[in-house]
C-alpha cells in the first residue's frame, strides 16, 4: 500500500502535485512518502503486538536521516552494516539499545564505536570477529552482547545476489559449528555476552515455507543453547519479506506474524525483525524527465534525464519497476525502451516496455524505487546525485539537496 494516486489525470505524492515536485526540485528527485513510510512500520509493529518484539529497520535500503527519524520517531530500532550507518541512526535520533550491528565484514574501528555507543547486539558473522569483537571489548572495559548469525542452506528462491542463507553464501556460521563457538566464547571470551541467535535467509522473499525452513532450525539451535547453560534473550529473524514490484504476492506483515508468532509462543525470547524493502520500497519513486525519443529500425527508445547510477536495480539484477507517466495525455501506447545517458549499453530502466507515447520534457514515475534506490547510487560518469523529497500530506520538503558540478571533486586534490 502506498500513497503516491492520481487526481485526474496528474501523478500526487500523498496531496502534492508531483509535477510541482519536479518543477520545483529538478529532476531526477526520489520522492518519498511519509505517511507511507509511517504506515508500513505500524503494519509490522501490529503484526507481532502479542509478542516482545523490536522492529530494526534495515538502513541499507535507505539511509536518508529523515527516514530514518520517520521510524525512530514511532519507537522503532535499526539494523546496520557498518559504522557510518550507526552515525546517521544516531543522527536521526535512534535508540542505542534498539540497534543491531550486522555485516561480514566489520572492522575494528567500526567495532570499537559501536561499543562506545552502546549497542544492544552484535550479530556475528565469523569465529574471527567474535575474537575481534572481545579484543575490542577487552581495551574499551566494556562488555559486548552477541548473536551468531547462523547459516541454515535454506533456498530463499530469490535473485542469487540477494541470496544470503545457502552455503556457498559468505554470509554467516554454518549450524553444525555455531554451537561450538558459542559454548567456546562462553568459556574464553570473558568480555562477551552470548544473548541471542541471527537467521537472515535473503532479500525480495514472496513466499513462507523459505521463513519457516530457516525457523524451525534456529529453533532447534535455541533449545540444544540452552541446554548448554547460554541465556539466548534474542532471537533475530532478520528481514527479507518482498514487496510487489509487478506480478508478485509476497505474504502481508500480518500472516508473516501470525506464522511467526505461532511457530515461537513459549520461547521465552524477545523477536527482532530487520524489515528494509517491505518498509521503504513502495514508499519511494523516481521521478525523471524525457530529454529525446530516439526511433531505430529495430527498437523505440525514451532517453531520459535519470541513469543506472541513479537507480542500478535493472541494470545490477535485471529488475523490474513498474514505470507511469505523471501525467496522462491519452496517447497510443508504443514499445519501447527507456534508457539513460550513461556510456553503457546497460543503462537502461526498462526493456520492451508498453507506455504512452511522450515526448521531450515530460515525466515518468519509476515505482517502488524507495529501496535500494538512492543508498546504492553512485557519481558514474561524473554525474551529481539527485535530490531526495519527503511528501508530507499537502506539503513536501527536500530532505537532501542535489549535488553541484563542485561536490563532484570535493576533497580531490590535483
Amino acid at each position: 500500500m502506498h500513497f503516491f494516486t492520481r487526481k485526474g489525470k496528474t501523478l500526487y505524492a500523498e496531496g502534492v502535485s508531483i509535477e510541482k515536485i519536479a518543477k520545483e526540485a529538478g529532476t531526477p528527485v526520489y520522492i518519498y512518502s511519509n505517511k507511507t513510510l509511517k504506515r508500513h512500520y505500524h503494519a509490522f509493529d501490529a503484526a507481532f503486538k502479542t509478542a516482545a518484539h523490536i522492529i530494526c529497520y534495515s538502513i541499507k535500503a535507505n539511509s536518508n536521516i529523515a527516514v530514518l527519524k520517520t521510524f525512530a520517531d514511532e519507537g522503532g530500532g535499526f539494523d546496520i552494516v557498518s559504522a557510518g550507518e550507526l552515525f546517521r541512526a544516531l543522527k536521526a535520533g535512534a535508540d542505542p539499545r534498539k540497534i543491531v550491528f550486522s555485516g561480514v565484514g566489520k572492522r575494528t574501528d567500526e567495532l570499537e564505536y559501536a561499543l562506545r555507543k552502546n549497542i544492544l547486539m552484535f550479530n556475528a558473522e565469523s569465529p574471527g570477529e567474535l575474537r575481534a569483537l572481545n579484543a575490542a571489548a577487552k581495551r574499551l572495559k566494556k562488555r559486548a552482547g552477541f548473536a551468531i548469525r547462523v547459516n541454515p542452506d535454506v533456498d530463499p528462491k530469490t535473485h542469487p545476489y540477494i541470496s544470503t542463507g545457502l552455503k556457498k553464501n559468505k554470509f554467516g556460521i554454518p549450524f553444525e559449528t555455531a554451537i561450538e563457538e558459542y559454548v567456546y566464547a562462553r568459556k574464553n571470551l570473558r568480555n562477551l555476552d552470548p544473548i541471542g541467535i541471527d537467521c537472515h535467509i535473503g532479500s525480495q522473499i514472496t513466499e513462507m515455507p523459505p521463513f519457516a525452513d530457516a525457523l524451525k532450525k534456529t529453533k532447534e539451535l535455541l533449545k540444544k543453547l540452552r541446554a548448554e547453560g547460554l541465556a539466548i534473550k534474542y532471537l533475530d529473524m532478520g528481514g527479507g519479506l518482498g514487496i510487489t514490484y509487478d506480478t508478485e504476492a509476497p505474504p502481508q506483515p500480518s500472516k508473516y506474524g501470525e506464522a511467526i508468532i505461532k511457530e515461537t509462543t513459549g520461547l521465552d525470547v524477545t523477536l527482532i525483525f530487520e524489515p528494509g524493502r517491505a518498509m521503504v520500497g513502495n514508499a519511494g519513486i523516481l521521478v525523471t524527465k524525457v530529454i529525446y525519443t530516439k526511433d531505430t529500425p529495430s527498437k523505440k527508445f525514451i532517453i531520459v534525464d535519470a541513469a543506472m547510477n541513479d537507480l542500478a536495480r535493472p541494470s545490477l539484477y535485471g529488475a523490474y519497476h513498474a514505470i507511469k507517466v505523471v501525467k496522462e495525455t491519452g496517447r497510443p501506447e508504443i514499445t519501447a525502451d527507456v534508457v539513460g545517458p550513461i556510456c553503457e549499453s546497460g543503462d537502461f530502466l526498462a526493456k520492451d516496455r508498453l507506455l504512452p507515447e511522450v515526448k521531450s520534457g515530460e515525466l515518468l514515475a519509476v515505482m517502488s524505487a524507495g529501496a535500494y534506490g538512492f543508498s546504492m547510487s553512485s557519481n558514474y560518469n561524473a554525474r551529481p546525485r539527485a535530490a531526495e523529497v519527503m511528501a508530507d500530506g499537502n506539503k513536501y520538503k527536500i530532505i537532501r539537496k542535489r549535488e553541484t558540478l563542485e561536490d563532484l571533486i570535493r576533497g580531490e586534490k590535483a
